[in-house]
């Protein structure tokens, strides 16, 4: 496996409130495909990850985005967890992703990287501010830090924060999940 190139994130705390038995909000998000997506609804296992943003080829990057620890790796994360995807279905867990993207942004990601599990768009930080999700900004944007939920019907089991690196992410959470017990 290669070193990832860019800026390690820390942790800054900014998720510890993120517990065990924390209820994600009621609110439906716009997907990918298929109608709106309400994770507090969803009555099975899932595994939530947030990502800051997923670029478009021939478009430059947000300002600064070679210097801000954790910004980079959305696409090679979402892309580990499509390679994984089959072997978190077997273990018995969907999958979703969560930005503050556009769903136009996120299903022409979708498309282009071959996504077979829902994004799902949080462009006005409903879900975000009723988690008090942690962010950044740059070039007078507000971004998503990269974090990851494992959730059972609507509750988080574990948060994962800070993630890094992104593109080993999802082999890693696959790794773990297969030597621990199954979850509730």
């Amino acid at each position: 496996m290669s070193k990832w190139p860019w800026p390690e994130p820390k942790d800054d705390g900014a998720a510890k409130h993120l517990i065990a038995g924390t209820r994600l909000p009621d609110l439906a998000l716009p997907a990918t495909f298929a109608a709106p997506v309400n994770l507090a609804r969803y009555q099975e296992r899932a595994i939530v990850f947030i990502y800051p943003f997923t670029g478009t080829p021939g478009e430059p990057n947000p300002p600064d985005w070679d210097t801000i620890p954790g910004a980079h790796g959305s696409t090679p994360e979402a892309e580990g967890f499509r390679d994984q995807y089959a072997a978190f279905q077997v273990k018995g867990y969907e999958v979703y992703g969560i930005s503050g993207q556009s769903s136009e942004q996120q299903k022409a990601f979708a498309q282009r990287s071959g996504i077979p599990f829902q994004l799902l768009s949080d462009a006005g930080f409903h879900f975000a501010d009723a988690l008090n999700l942690p962010r950044f900004q740059t070039g007078g944007k507000v971004y998503l830090k990269r974090l990851t939920l494992i959730v059972r019907d609507g509750v988080i089991y574990r948060a994962i924060y800070p993630v890094h690196p992104p593109h080993t992410h999802a082999a890693e959470l696959v790794a773990s999940l297969n030597a621990r017990p199954a979850q509730p």
